[in-house]
């Protein structure tokens, strides 16, 4: 988990997946809008399959990416768990500040 969300930090890999959210595409598809060189792209390609977040298949010449959901589910999964922690501290909080001891203080 800990390469998916090192992958995620950085613009240029989430615009990508952004870009793979919408269907596959091409390498040279996914470079067209970045102001960075083709070998650049394959790198930051490189560590997205590194953690399992996108997978990539030749047919001849072309090398097409597609979005592996069960990476991002991890993380989501991983991010919702924290979410409810949070949520539950924050209602019992609420719940202090509302009542008589909270309001003494």
């Amino acid at each position: 988990m800990d390469q998916v969300f090192k992958a995620l930090s950085d613009g240029t890999r989430r615009e990508m997946i952004e870009r793979l959210t919408r269907g596959p595409s091409s390498v040279g598809e996914l470079a067209r809008p970045l102001s960075m060189s083709l070998p650049a792209v394959m790198q930051h390609l490189q560590v997205l399959e590194a953690c399992g977040l996108v997978r990539s298949e030749k047919a001849g010449r072309v090398r097409t990416c597609h979005l592996e959901p069960d990476g991002l589910r991890m993380a989501e999964d991983w991010l919702g768990g924290q979410r409810t922690g949070w949520e539950h501290r924050l209602d019992r909080l609420g719940d202090f500040l509302n009542s008589d001891e909270g309001k003494e203080s």
